[in-house]
């Protein structure tokens, strides 16, 4: 019976909705499995390596670029030692010893026109290759929303049985402490105002909260996150920001809680995600959340929160938010890790016993 060997390459990079997923869910792994039962490779030189009590870890030699990592160094040990089979948490498949992949989203499927320049259109060829390689190999495909196996399912035309669902969780948030020097750091904050989490991705749809925040001068708006290649200038007018909008930049979890717990309203205007994980931890701290009635989102947050076009700004806000919304409860208890790394543990217990 074959063991499984967790991708730790998650570990190397920067903590996106991805890395923290498969973080939070490998801590529970090691707390469910048997000492040895299941074993993470990890690059040697990775900085801040848990302190797991049961899996067996591996340090593999020295830090490596993904790609050569993915394609040749993870290939490579597979391939000489077969007693494993891989558990990759991050939208990539092995071509000679696949297993079991989560594929969160497609999105380089349905919108071409977000990749402009050369590297981003590389990153699209790239990631539309390796979802097809986990549509056509993967030994069990796992995704975060009904919405992304229905997509998958359906463009790569395969059985949605193939394709489990496994959804993310806001448990994390449960034990960061606000910071509230933020408001200390950033003087400007000095009345009501709403708040979006996030890159500058394009389906991060910042543009929305651009042309709405022109159009509606007494909104203050708070912007935090970092840029991703696929962010364009065109989102600023071209450098330029409506003077009611604040650029805050990266901020720590602390930092974003505390603005969380004291926003008008949290704002995720996405035309697409997969999951979509920040408004829930808007609402884990008693925010008021206005989500796009888009892709998954509808699905994951259902009556709780208050639904924009995310491609029509003629709307107010603030009349928006008097609509009423079911309270958070149900949605909270809903989604756990907990709940999903039994889940995912279950399904490579099935896997290892088939």
């Amino acid at each position: 019976m074959k063991k499984i060997l967790i991708n730790g390459y998650f570990l190397c990079r920067p903590l996106t909705g991805i890395e923290r997923y498969a973080g939070e869910i490998t801590a529970r792994l090691d707390l469910l499995c048997q000492k040895n039962e299941i074993a993470i490779i990890i690059p040697a030189d990775t900085k801040n390596i848990p302190a797991y009590k049961n899996l067996k870890v591996i340090l593999y030699k020295k830090k490596i670029q993904h790609i050569l990592w993915q394609m040749v160094t993870l290939q490579f040990f597979l391939l000489t030692h077969r007693q494993y089979t891989i558990l990759d948490f991050g939208n990539t498949c092995l071509p000679i010893a696949p297993g079991i992949i989560f594929l969160h989203d497609i999105y380089c499927e349905f919108f071409p026109e977000d990749f402009i320049g050369g590297r981003d259109k590389l990153t699209r060829i790239y990631n539309k290759w390796q979802y097809r390689l986990i549509a056509k190999k993967a030994k069990k495909i796992v995704t975060v929303s009904y919405f992304s196996r229905n997509q998958i399912a359906q463009t790569y035309h395969i059985e949605n049985e193939r394709i489990a669902v496994i959804y993310s969780s806001w448990n994390h948030f449960r034990t960061i402490q606000a910071d509230y020097s933020v408001f200390d750091d950033f003087p400007a904050i000095s009345k009501p105002f709403y708040f979006s989490l996030g890159s500058l991705s394009k389906r991060k749809n910042i543009k929305w909260i651009v042309e709405y925040a022109s159009k509606h001068i007494d909104s203050i708006f708070l912007l935090s996150g970092t840029s991703l290649p696929t962010a364009q200038d065109t989102e600023f007018d071209r450098g330029i920001t409506p003077q009611n909008i604040i650029l805050l930049g990266y901020l720590d979890d602390a930092k974003v809680k505390a603005l969380m717990e004291r926003c008008k309203a949290f704002i995720l205007p996405s035309y697409y995600e997969g999951f979509g994980l920040t408004p829930l931890e808007a609402l884990s701290c008693g925010a008021q959340i206005i989500a796009a009635n888009a892709a998954s989102l509808p699905e994951i947050y259902g009556n709780t929160a208050h639904y924009i076009d995310p491609f029509d700004t003629n709307i107010d806000l603030d009349e928006l938010l008097k609509q009423p919304v079911d309270p958070p409860d149900a949605i909270l208890e809903k989604y756990s890790y907990d709940t999903s790394a039994q889940q995912v543990y279950d399904l490579i217990q099935e896997y290892q016993i088939s």
